[in-house]
């Protein structure tokens, strides 16, 4: 299935609200995002995008443009959710950019190791994090050209 080229969907996992609300204004603040899914959790985010079942999770623009996934999650954490999206024909192809306040190496190696667009820590003052954020969705929105589906 070609993506139509209409609504950009991003799935933002992050449990921490402030950091939530903070990548929700800086995407939009640049027009960057029409719908944006906020998952709490590693076990929301499986079950948002690997129902059961042959299908991903889709809306009306097709499957997610990309993940932002952060690391340290509650009940399954990121590496986890990374692997399993990885491991799955139905998600492998999606862009996952790990978001996270982590610069651990074993957490950057392994990430990569299972298939990681990008890696990125969060930045600690306002302003640089929601830069960082608006450049993100710039590449992975506007100039990244997905895989077909």
């Amino acid at each position: 299935m070609r993506r139509m080229s209409g609504e950009v969907e991003i799935v933002m996992v992050e449990d921490n609200p402030n950091d939530a609300e903070l990548i929700t204004r800086a995407l939009r603040k640049h027009n960057l995002a029409n719908r944006i899914v906020h998952l709490k959790d590693g076990a929301e985010a499986l079950e948002f995008l690997l129902p059961p079942g042959d299908q991903v999770h889709q809306c009306d623009s097709g499957v997610p443009r990309v993940v932002l996934l952060d690391i340290k999650l509650p009940k399954i954490d990121g590496i986890e959710v990374l692997r399993m999206m990885k491991s799955d024909e139905r998600t492998k192809d999606i862009p996952v950019v790990i978001l996270t306040s982590s610069n651990e190496d074993r957490d950057i190696r392994e990430a990569y190791r299972l298939g990681v667009n990008s890696f990125v820590t969060k930045p600690i003052k306002f302003e640089e994090f929601a830069a960082v954020v608006a450049k993100l969705g710039i590449y992975w929105l506007m100039v990244n050209v997905p895989p077909v589906r």
